[in-house]
């Protein structure tokens, strides 16, 4: 029976494996004489110099103790310990499922009665399995235990293709039971042996194997599985573009979320080969383009995947994938036969507001979790509480997705809904309570707090919206005859809405008041800055940060600035004899010295619009408030 395997993949930007490969870090040994020999296949040292003297620190993170350097020579982000815990939770219960059809049982610290019931999920399909006493036992043997901390010869392996510090791998050894190797690799020498200096501390040196090599190249050493080699693995962040991918269990982190938000759609259609667009719901579109790029670049090479659990949590997304090799389910891939396309699917504008329709994607239309794998890792968080610093949070997301709704993808926000019609925003329990007395479905999404997830056409969605604004009417007059609230508004509603609040549209989880959504843990949080050699100290460089925030930009202007600003311009209808505003118009009607005839300012109107002091003006555009 082969081995169960993992391959963990930490990508801290998905940026270059060459600028990950000029980070630097303290070294605990001597430098010695390169190899080139092993510098050109990639697995020998490629030592780096070190500064004379550095500072530690000394961090404490689950099960773990990590000493790394405290200037900025080393990554590492106390946000993501989230993150790290929702892993360890992950994989053990892969651990659980895989070693379980071999009859062995692993044992959690903080758990009472070990489990007897498992999920196989084969590379063929996912069923469930009730393994009973005594199956696939001689008679008179005693059903194996795995335990944390012990080689389980039958066990995972498991790679950590970044490791930097070794903080991942490390809690992996003294977490996760059921483990037979971790191999963490970096391409830093400076990280490598900080890592060993970090293993011999923790006591898990029979487990955790630190290595030195280009992650790409470490995985095309071992492109074919074999006994008691690491199995292939997945590496090189340049955009999801390798062709190494495991058959196990890949774990995947993309911190680039500016670029699958949509700030830049060239960059992420040159990494995930997907446009993303600005919208409301791009934390979980992100999600899906890079599920949508994993399964594609899997194609490639007659392998599809299959999403376990799917996270868009801080300033990142999370995504742990089955990869299963099978070239029936490739072809499934693509959804339907290749033929000649037919389309458009929609007209060139919407039907509702008129507007033109913004093309985005490709993207995963299917579910983006199992539901029955996360009910299983949401049940031994919440009866081990314990175990994690962040177990309140992993249990409130958790819960979140186990009421999502598995076959809608992507969501509406109230605020959207209402600013687009320049209304007051209903309730979140109206407007669910409207959709389910219409006969939707409806739920949350642990992407974004006033998320809606429905299967109501927009059609409807909007009759439940023109409802609810003849309760607190908007001023039709205020609105222009263009804007997308006026085209709106101006169609009767066929659905008539009850606003009624009903007992289900309040979910499980927000009644119980579980912590679905994380606020801000610290003050400048986000992605820590790149590691460097040599640098300044984290807390400096983010204190330098605090304080040239916002200074390239200009000050902002008053009115009375601005009013005096826009006057050094001559009025160029004033001019041509036909401006009617007369002294009320913001620019200049008598020519100025020094200002040029031309001169027409572009961040302002050629011609102000005719406005009272209670004009809004023209009413903007869907999802601008």
């Amino acid at each position: 029976m082969t081995h169960a395997r993992i391959v963990l993949w930490l990508s801290v930007t998905l940026r270059s494996t060459r600028s990950l490969r000029r980070a630097h870090f303290v070294e605990w040994q001597p430098p010695k004489p390169p190899n080139p020999v092993a510098m050109e296949n990639g697995t020998g040292p490629c030592r780096e110099e070190r500064p004379p003297t550095a500072q530690e620190t000394t961090v404490t993170e689950g099960a773990a103790k990590i000493v790394f350097p405290s200037s900025n020579e080393v990554f590492y982000n106390p946000v993501q310990e989230f993150n790290r815990d929702l892993t360890c939770a992950v994989i053990t219960e892969f651990a659980r499922i895989q070693l379980g059809t071999k009859g062995i049982q692993i044992k959690v610290p903080g758990e009472k009665d070990l489990q007897k019931v498992v999920v196989d999920l084969s590379e063929q399909e996912e069923e469930k399995v009730d393994l009973k006493d005594g199956e696939n036992l001689a008679p008179g043997d005693q059903p194996q235990i795995a335990v944390v901390g012990e080689i389980c010869e039958e066990g995972l392996r498991v790679l950590e293709g970044l490791a930097a510090s070794g903080l991942r791998s490390i809690r992996f050894a003294l977490e996760v039971p059921g483990l037979r190797c971790v191999v963490a690799n970096d391409a830093s020498a400076r990280a490598v042996d900080l890592m060993r200096h970090n293993v011999q501390l923790n006591g898990v040196a029979h487990l955790v194997q630190p290595n030195q090599a280009d992650a790409r190249m470490l995985m095309y050493m071992h492109q074919k599985p074999r006994r008691g080699k690491l199995e292939q693995g997945w590496g090189g962040p340049e955009g999801l573009t390798t062709q190494f991918f495991p058959k196990g269990l890949l774990c995947v982190t993309c911190t680039d979320m500016a670029v699958l938000a949509g700030n830049s759609g060239e960059t992420c259609y040159s990494k995930y080969g997907a446009m993303a667009l600005k919208s409301r719901a791009c934390h979980e579109m992100a999600l899906r383009i890079v599920l949508h790029s994993l399964d594609l670049r899997a194609n490639c090479y007659q392998r599809f995947v299959v999403p376990l659990l799917s996270i868009s949590a801080d300033f990142y997304v999370r995504v742990f994938v089955r990869v299963f090799t099978g070239q029936a389910k490739v072809k499934a891939s693509a959804r339907v036969k290749f033929s000649a396309a037919c389309g458009p699917p929609v007209s060139p504008e919407c039907e509702h507001c008129g507007q033109r329709h913004q093309l985005g994607g490709p993207l995963w239309a299917e579910p983006i979790h199992n539901l029955d794998f996360v009910g299983r890792v949401l049940e031994a968080v919440s009866t081990n509480p314990g175990r994690f610093h962040t177990s309140e949070r992993i249990r409130g997301v958790l819960s979140v997705i186990t009421e999502e709704l598995p076959d809608v993808p992507l969501y509406y926000t109230l605020d959207q809904l209402s600013s687009t019609i320049h209304c007051n925003t209903p309730s979140l329990l109206q407007l669910r309570s409207a959709l389910l007395h219409a006969g939707f479905r409806v739920s949350l999404s642990h992407a974004c707090k006033s998320a809606v997830k429905t299967d109501a056409p927009s059609t409807a969605l909007w009759d439940i919206m023109r409802c609810w604004e003849k309760t607190c009417p908007v001023k039709r007059e205020r609105l222009s005859e263009t804007s997308p609230a006026f085209r709106i508004l101006s169609v009767e509603p066929r659905l008539q809405a009850n606003f009624t609040i009903r007992e289900d549209a309040n979910p499980s989880s927000r009644q119980r008041g579980l912590k679905r959504f994380q606020a801000n843990p610290e003050a400048n949080w986000g992605p820590r800055p790149r590691a460097r050699p040599g640098a300044k100290a984290a807390s400096e460089v983010l204190e330098r940060c605090r304080l040239l925030q916002n200074k390239r930009k200009d000050p902002p202007e008053d009115r009375a600035q601005r009013a005096a600003r826009l006057k050094t311009f001559p009025c160029k209808r004033f001019k041509e004899g036909t401006c009617q505003r007369g002294d009320q118009c913001c620019y200049s009607h008598s020519p100025l010295p020094g200002a040029s005839a031309d001169a027409t300012p572009t961040d302002c109107p050629e011609t102000p619009p005719t406005r009272t002091p209670l004009d809004p003006g023209p009413a903007a555009g869907p999802g601008v408030d």
